[in-house]
């Protein structure tokens, strides 16, 4: 199954997804990464097949997506479906958060992933 993960093909991707993270992005990371969760150490923009998830616990097998108003359209939320239900279909779960909520309530945005982590 480690095919699966941290293709190299998208390799470089991931790197310039790291270096350029939304404000979101960097605030919830501050919030999660040196394993400040339970322990659980989080990765940024991780491989998953042929998609690039935000964050990633490969230990409880958690996803983390940070969505912007670039999903709010149609196509991008049949796209995010898509993607997503591959990602589940590895037995990985997924939890969605939108960028508004990392701003203005990351403490409820913390418990609901904690609540994963149980």
């Amino acid at each position: 199954m480690a095919m699966f993960f941290n293709k190299i093909e998208t390799k470089e991707r991931r790197r310039v997804l790291r270096l350029f993270q939304t404000k979101a992005e960097k605030l919830l990371w501050s919030k999660i990464k040196r394993k400040q969760l339970n322990g659980c150490k989080f990765r940024r923009q991780y491989g998953i097949g042929p998609y690039i998830v935000d964050f990633y616990c490969p230990e409880i097998r958690l996803a983390i997506e940070v969505d912007g108003p670039t999903h709010d359209n149609h196509l991008a939320k049949e796209y995010d479906d898509f993607r997503q239900r591959y990602i589940e279909s590895l037995g990985i779960r997924v939890v969605r958060v939108y960028n508004e909520e990392v701003y203005c309530d990351i403490v409820s945005v913390i418990s609901r992933i904690k609540s994963y982590l149980v």
